[in-house]
């Protein structure tokens, strides 16, 4: 897990979201108000909801972050936080504890230990596989 983890408020703009994200070299960040997970912003939100949507960089994040966000606990396996992953087809996960944001996973972080391999495999094979329209 990741500890010192980099965030943005609901009402930061895109374009600090997206400084942030480049001056830390992540994907993905954390939108917190008061310590508290309110959504989360990825590089594909930008894309697909900002920038192809013609909205400019003033616009605020909480116009394009996801905000159904999954998020574990810092007293969670590697294979519990792996299985999450895979199931909600999340490549990020992040930790919380007492309702305060104290962490993230990437699913880089699970493959980049060589005694995790077999979860990082299995996580990203359920995130990559196209998700099933509800029926």
């Amino acid at each position: 897990m990741t500890k010192q983890v980099a965030t943005v408020t609901p009402n930061q703009t895109v374009q600090e979201a997206a400084q942030l994200m480049s001056q830390h070299n992540v994907g993905a960040i954390p939108v917190v108000e008061n310590g508290q997970v309110k959504g989360i912003l990825t590089d594909r939100d930008i894309a697909l909801r900002s920038t192809a949507q013609g909205l400019n960089s003033s616009t605020s994040v909480s116009q394009v972050m996801s905000s159904n966000v999954i998020t574990g606990t810092p007293n969670m396996s590697v294979d519990e936080a792996a299985k999450m992953m895979s199931k909600n087809q999340i490549r990020r996960l992040p930790i919380v504890q007492n309702n305060q944001l104290c962490g993230i996973v990437a699913l880089g972080d699970i493959a980049t230990n060589n005694a995790y391999d077999q979860q990082a495999e299995q996580a990203l094979s359920n995130i990559s596989e196209p998700s099933q329209p509800n029926a």
